[in-house]
């Protein structure tokens, strides 16, 4: 059994991360993980109308799920946002308003994602284990 390491997103934006619309996550805590990841999406999606506008009819079944991982993508940085010019230079990849920026944030940077067939599993806030890895690519 192998062990891989998730990390939870609310809904709509893990759905916009693996199907790459998104590209980084913006956190407050930064990391120095590298690798595959698996994206998680939490059980409470975000409410926020303004989250829902980036999301492409085709990707709303992927949106609706909760609880579980629903794809995989390489994180290969970990970006530092000291100021609003600098977070909003990267807008088109993490998708966030300018007015959510409260310095320092931190963007975790993503390429090869994937949606991956979903699969119930409880989250975490940080990152955090998920053993087997039935997580072959659809």
């Amino acid at each position: 059994m192998t062990t891989q390491y998730a990390l939870s997103l609310k809904q709509p934006w893990a759905a916009l991360l693996v199907h790459g619309l998104k590209t980084i996550e913006v956190r407050r805590w930064p990391t120095a993980r590298r690798g595959r990841i698996l994206i998680h999406a939490a059980r409470v999606p975000d409410n926020r109308l303004q989250a829902w506008t980036h999301v492409p009819a085709q990707w709303l079944e992927t949106a609706q799920l909760l609880g579980g991982i629903i794809g995989a993508g390489e994180l290969t940085d970990c970006r530092i946002y000291r100021t609003l010019e600098a977070f909003q230079a990267d807008q088109d990849r993490h998708l966030n308003d300018p007015s959510w920026f409260q310095a320092p944030l931190y963007g975790f940077s993503f390429t090869n994602l994937t949606v991956l067939p979903f699969r119930r599993c409880p989250g975490w806030m940080r990152f955090f284990p998920v053993e087997d890895a039935e997580t072959r690519e659809r």
